[in-house]
Parts: C-alpha cells; sequence; structure tokens
C-alpha cells in the first residue's frame, strides 16, 4: 500500500487490491451474437487502504460483442479506510474486452458512515481476465 497526502493534507492518494470471491451473472434480456444485458451479484475482499471483507456489489453489464461491452454498478463497502471505521458506497462505471476490464470509481455522495462520514474520493482499476486479484488507486477527502 501507498500512501500520499497533499500539502493541505486533505487529499489523499492510496493504493491497495481487491480480489473478486464471488461473481454470479444472470441474462436478463438479448441473445447470444447481439446485444445482451446482464446482471451480477458480486462480492469483493479489500487490502491495502481500505480494509473490506464480503462486499456486497451489483452490477448491470450490457454486451455488445461476445466479450466486449460496458457496466455500471454499485458496491456497499463496510469496514476501514487507512484506519477509520465505517461504511460507503462506490459507484462503479466501466469497460470490458477481450484485453480486460477498466473501471472508474466514484463514492456516493452522501454514503459515507461512522469515522467514514462526508467521505468523498475518485479512484480506478485495470483488471486482466483471469486475474483474481485486482490493484486500485483511490485519492479521498473525509470532509
Amino acid at each position: 500500500m501507498t500512501t500520499n497526502t497533499t500539502a493541505d493534507d486533505t487529499t489523499t492518494t492510496t493504493t491497495g487490491a481487491f480480489t473478486f470471491t464471488n461473481w454470479d451473472e444472470k441474462p436478463v434480456a438479448g441473445s447470444d451474437g447481439g446485444a445482451r444485458i446482464a446482471r451480477a451479484a458480486v462480492t469483493n475482499d479489500f487490502t491495502g487502504a481500505i480494509e473490506a471483507t464480503g462486499t456486497s456489489c451489483e452490477y448491470a453489464l450490457v454486451y455488445t460483442g461476445e466479450a466486449t461491452g460496458a457496466f455500471v454498478g454499485y458496491e456497499f463497502i463496510e469496514g476501514t479506510v487507512d484506519g477509520r471505521e465505517g461504511s460507503f458506497v462506490l459507484e462503479q462505471r466501466g469497460t470490458f474486452s477481450a484485453d480486460g476490464i477498466t473501471c472508474t470509481v466514484t463514492v456516493h455522495p452522501g454514503s459515507g458512515s461512522g469515522e467514514l462520514a462526508g467521505l468523498a474520493g475518485t479512484g480506478s482499476f485495470t483488471a486482466r481476465h483471469g486475474d483474481s486479484t485486482v490493484p486500485y488507486t483511490f485519492t479521498y477527502d473525509i470532509g
């Protein structure tokens, strides 16, 4: 984990990793070979700046080809951020292709609780297919 704090000590950029512990995807509409949508219930474990086990994430996916498309999702995280306890929700938006997955995340405004009340932040990750553990970056401020 790497943590960097800006000169005004309000914004912190940090890193870590998460591991997919469960991925349950179900088709919703469309057919193989054409555009289709699916939903996925996902569970992750985070290490590094964000420490959490058994998160709950729900994705809506649109396939525009056999292995290409985009997704949006919300992930409820209960744990710690750099040692502060609480919970928050990450909004996720990304794309996927044969090359992997690219995603940006944003803390949903007002979702922080406990010592994470007032949490604001953004981050990103890039995953290669077949890797169950994915590095992330996260820049945040607790107002």
